[in-house]
């Protein structure tokens, strides 16, 4: 089977989405990437409420915790050296789970 890699990181980096899930597919990966690869997050929920954004927040990190576990790898997208909270903690659980990690930048500072 192939490989099926987790792409990781802020929905800020979009566009650098799009470009790795085109790159790890022609290398014959089975990519899990985020939902929305339009806009940012901030973007998208803008209109809604705080409570709602939360719940959609909440509800998105959970699912992309459940593909971490399908992956057999981690692709972060960090951008200029950039991890938030989201892609730290999606990181660790990665790490914890033992899963190959692979980096668009050279990690800085990383655990």
């Amino acid at each position: 089977f192939p490989t099926i890699v987790c792409l990781c990181g802020s929905t800020k980096f979009w566009r650098e989405f799009q470009e790795i899930n085109l790159q790890e597919t022609l290398k014959g990966k089975i990519v899990l990437s985020i939902a929305n690869v339009a806009s940012s997050d901030d973007e998208l929920f803008a209109k809604l409420s705080l409570t709602e954004r939360e719940r959609i927040t909440r509800s998105l990190d959970e699912l992309h915790f459940r593909k971490i576990e399908l992956s057999d790898e981690v692709f972060i997208v960090n951008k200029n050296s950039y991890i938030g909270d989201s892609t730290k903690r999606e990181l660790e659980y990665a790490q914890s789970l033992g899963k190959k990690i692979c980096w668009l930048e050279p990690p800085v500072n990383i655990p």
